[in-house]
């Protein structure tokens, strides 16, 4: 164990901050001037360190790269008309990505050891934190395993890193999705509810084949019947349907997503009607044909709220009502956005200062 926790900072000394155009950002293609890294060996988590952000190299038989012993975790940090940083709810991310690690047979993170290398990371590169509406520091957390193994057996040896980058909006429309019928992202019993690596390659294909024809992303179905909905694209799901929220139960194929979570604590408190359960391809349509589905969005850490558009079955598409300064998700976004910002009170404690 780390007995003293001290982790040692290598600055930058050629920041790229100057080229930094916050009005021009393209999410996850810019990043901040520093990362952090520790890794695991001899059974110990040893020599945390910020260093600037660069390549690392890797055996060529690194055993994440054959055997997918890899996970992640997407998390924000804000800034308030203060200029005062803090992240979101960062403390659910620790714990998701230690549930991910048991998963994928991995070693957990001590909180300390977390929280310290986030904090300390996201002060030292708060300038490229931007301000501007809909804008974030994206952070993203990530472990893999680093023996230069081939067999199939869990890694002896990983590293943990922290990397952050300036964000703007994830989607700037409505999206255009559709149900998937054939492919699965995940099944129960399986690691759907970790964000594993292998869980997002696995849906590249059919998301591309969604991609050509016209839609942004999938309506995630069950791997059974294929005939309940699961999740949207990368985002959990919600559906409005006669001003009841309805939204997939958390099962082992369903990530717990914390924009989910912190959606229903805000519907809530509003006093709305939240059902978390089994939502059919029946149900949905047929709440569309009877004008009683007013709403569907995704939620999730990138995108936020993403508000859908249309819906396609079977060659068909059914379009959503336009989403209105009253709707449930406009409602939310802005709620999240004040908190996030310090606009709003923070009542729930989700805002942690750095």
């Amino acid at each position: 164990m780390l007995d003293t926790l001290t982790i040692r900072t290598q600055r930058t000394t050629a920041s790229r901050l100057s080229q930094l155009d916050a009005s021009t950002l393209e999410f996850g293609k810019i990043f901040s001037d520093h990362m952090f890294a520790v890794d695991y060996h001899d059974g110990e988590w040893q020599e945390p360190q910020i260093v600037p952000y660069g390549d690392m190299a890797v055996s060529p038989a690194n055993s994440a790269l054959h055997y997918g012993q890899a996970i992640f975790e997407g998390m924000k940090a804000y800034k308030n008309a203060d200029g005062e940083v803090a992240l979101f709810r960062p403390l659910d991310n620790f714990h998701r990505l230690n549930a991910s690690a048991e998963r994928m047979c991995m070693p957990t993170l001590p909180e300390e050891l977390f929280m310290q290398g986030l904090t300390q990371l996201v002060r030292l590169d708060s300038a490229w934190i931007p301000d501007g509406p809909g804008s974030a520091l994206y952070i993203r957390p990530f472990m893999f395993a680093t023996d230069g193994f081939v067999g199939v057996r869990p890694s002896n040896s990983y590293r943990f890193m922290i990397f952050t980058c300036p964000v703007g909006l994830y989607y700037n429309k409505p999206l255009r999705v559709r149900f998937e019928e054939k492919f699965v992202r995940s099944a129960e019993g399986g690691a759907g509810y970790a964000k594993a690596a292998g869980n997002y390659g696995a849906s590249m294909f059919p998301t591309k084949k969604a991609n050509l024809e016209g839609y942004h992303q999938l309506l995630w179905t069950d791997a059974s019947e294929h005939r309940y909905v699961e999740e949207s694209g990368t985002m959990n799901v919600m559906f409005v349907i006669n001003g009841r929220i309805i939204t997939p139960a958390l099962s082992t194929s369903i990530l717990d997503g914390i924009t989910r979570k912190s959606v229903l604590q805000i519907a809530r408190d509003w006093g709305l009607q939240i059902e978390e359960r089994k939502i059919s391809i029946d149900e949905i349509l047929k709440a569309q044909a009877a004008g009683t589905l007013q709403e569907a969005f995704g939620v999730g850490t990138a995108a936020t709220i993403a508000p859908i558009a249309t819906i396609g079955y079977r060659d068909q598409d059914y379009d959503l009502p336009p989403s209105g300064p009253d709707s449930i998700s406009k409602r939310v976004s802005q709620a999240l956005d004040a908190i996030r910002n310090g606009r709003s009170a923070d009542t729930h404690g989700w805002m942690v200062s750095v």
